[in-house]
Parts: C-alpha cells; structure tokens; sequence
C-alpha cells in the first residue's frame, strides 16, 4: 500500500504506543508512552523533538523504525505506508544514532567491523576491499582517521565512540536518521563539535533528522522546526526561531525559562517560571489536558477535553484552550 506522493518524507499520523503493566494477579493496564502524536519531515529537514525526561520522545524514535511495535496510528515513509511486512526493505532508509555511546557499540568487534556491519547485512559490497574503502571513506567523513580502523571501541572517547555510531549510521546511505540524544552523555565542548558534524553531513548528504534531546539550546541551533512534547502528546511544533521567540505553550514557556542566559543583566531581569506539582504518571493520567495538573490557566474545560493541535498562523501549532 503506498500513499500519494508528498512533499514530506517522514509523515506520522495519531502514532500511538502502549505498554502493559502489570498491577496485580493477571491484571494490566496500559502505559502510555505516547499517545496520538502526529508531525512531518520534510527531505533534508531537521526536525527537533524536546520534552523532560520520561514523556516518550526516544519511544517515538523507535516506534518510527519498529523498534517497538507501533499499538495505533499510521508512518509513512516517502508516501510508502510502513508496515511489519515492508519495514525490512525500508530499514536501509531509516537508520538511528543511539544515546549512549558506551553500550550502543560491540566491545568484541573493531572499528572497521562496527561500520562494515550494516554493509554485511545489506549486501553492499562485491569484495573485501571495497568493503574497507567503504568503511575508510565512511571513518573520514565523521573525523576518524584510517589507523582507528584496527581499535576496538574501548579505546577512545565518548566523542570518538559516537562519531563511531554515526558513521554505522551512515553506511547504509539512509535518507532519514533517529538522532536519539546523541550529545546528551558528551562533554559540553564534545557536544559543539559533534552537532556542527551532523550539520555538515546533513549538508553534503541531504539527510533528514528527528533530533530528540531535552537540551533547548542544542535543538534550537540544530533544527529547522521544534515540537514540544508532554507526557507522550505534543502540545506544540513551530519553526525554530519563532518557537524560541514567541511559544505560546504555558509548558513551552516554563521549558523556555530554565535555559541559562549568558548575559548577567538579562538574566537577572528573566523569571524563572516554576511549574506547580509533579509529573503525573502515565498510568493515571489526569483526564482531559495532560498539562492541566501543573497549569496556571486551568478552567473546566481542560478537565473535561484534550485540547487538539491548532494552527496559530505560520504553521505555528499548539494544543491549548487558553493560549
């Protein structure tokens, strides 16, 4: 089954992923990790995706690739209906650059063997040297030299290792790249030269990314677009600069606030906006507006309703009665 032809390449439509959790002698109930979340990417696009710790942006991620196996909702790739049955011919397309650098990666094999994995998967070479040239060329393009070839992945830095991902990532020739918080365990310096090296690529190779991080600064530099994500729903995508400029969003704004300013006089003149409460758990969630427990501009009718993505003008979409 195929969809028409569209100008995005990665279109989510009401994605949805449930997992059951046990609470008692033969009995469950459904976690949901994300819950109706929709969104497109365009070719050679970078699409940014932030939220705390818990509200199910790496789940989308391996939802999308069928890493999980999606509970509801529709992804279509390249106006292709991804499905169990065609995710194999398309997984060479969609490739994913894990969060750690330390576990992603085979302590028992070598560099060259890590990148020459996919290429022995797919089928990609005629012989063992052109093997090597592939996987040499692929080590230079994210910064490794040709002697780290022979090396096992203990032997370098978080920085190295995940350059060592990437470059995994890239031997398939994907047109679309899960960037699982790729910088989020590197040294903050580490984590410049590692963006501005996705940044490079995406700009010699066309690739598009989900970037997910919890890291304002990080994806607005990077991303062409934003989406906000609360408890497994987004609650708000705009572009970048308009996202960081004018949110709208009453989560987007707290978000906003807690990003340090480097400037001493602006930032003694910023407030801080704390929200109210906790999390609630994604096994009980409050009815209507997941965001309404913590909200100052609750009223009836977030209790009653989940409010739906609106178009604000500019493709600027939030999902909020009161805003």
């Amino acid at each position: 089954m195929s969809n028409t032809k569209s100008e995005y390449l990665v279109e989510v439509k009401d994605l949805k992923e449930y997992f059951p959790v046990k609470t008692g002698f033969m009995k469950s109930i459904p976690l949901k990790a994300v819950d109706g979340v929709s969104f497109n990417i365009r070719p050679g696009e970078t699409l940014g995706l932030v939220g705390e710790s818990g509200c199910g942006k790496t789940t989308v991620g391996r939802t999308l690739l069928h890493l999980y196996k999606p509970t509801g909702g529709e992804f279509y790739f390249d106006g292709e209906l991804v499905t169990d049955k065609n995710i194999t011919a398309l997984r060479k397309q969609m490739q994913m650059v894990f969060q750690d650098p330390y576990s992603s990666l085979n302590p028992r094999m070598t560099v060259e063997d890590i990148i020459g994995e996919p290429l022995d998967v797919h089928k990609l070479y005629a012989s063992r040297a052109e093997r090597r040239d592939k996987v040499l060329h692929l080590m230079e393009l994210v910064g490794l030299n040709a002697e780290h070839a022979t090396r096992y992945a203990h032997e370098f830095s978080g920085g190295q290792r995940q350059r060592i991902g990437i470059a995994r990532a890239l031997a398939v020739d994907p047109k679309f790249i899960v960037c699982d918080e790729p910088v989020s365990a590197l040294d903050v310096s580490i984590q410049a030269q590692v963006i501005n090296m996705f940044e490079e690529l995406q700009e010699k190779l066309g690739v598009a990314y989900l970037f997910i991080a919890h890291d304002l600064l990080v994806v607005h530099h990077i991303s062409d677009r934003i989406a906000v994500m609360y408890l497994g729903k987004i609650v708000e995508i705009a572009d970048a600069d308009e996202l960081n400029e004018s949110p709208i969003h009453p989560y987007t704004l707290s978000l906003l606030s807690a990003v340090p300013v480097p400037d001493p006089k602006t930032a003694r003149a910023s407030k801080r906006i704390i929200l109210d409460g906790d999390v609630p758990s994604p096994l009980h969630m409050p009815s209507g507006c997941p965001f309404r427990t913590r909200c100052r501009y609750a009223t009836e009718q977030c209790a009653k309703e989940c409010p739906t993505l609106t178009d604000r003008g500019n493709g600027h979409q939030v999902a909020c009665w009161n805003k």
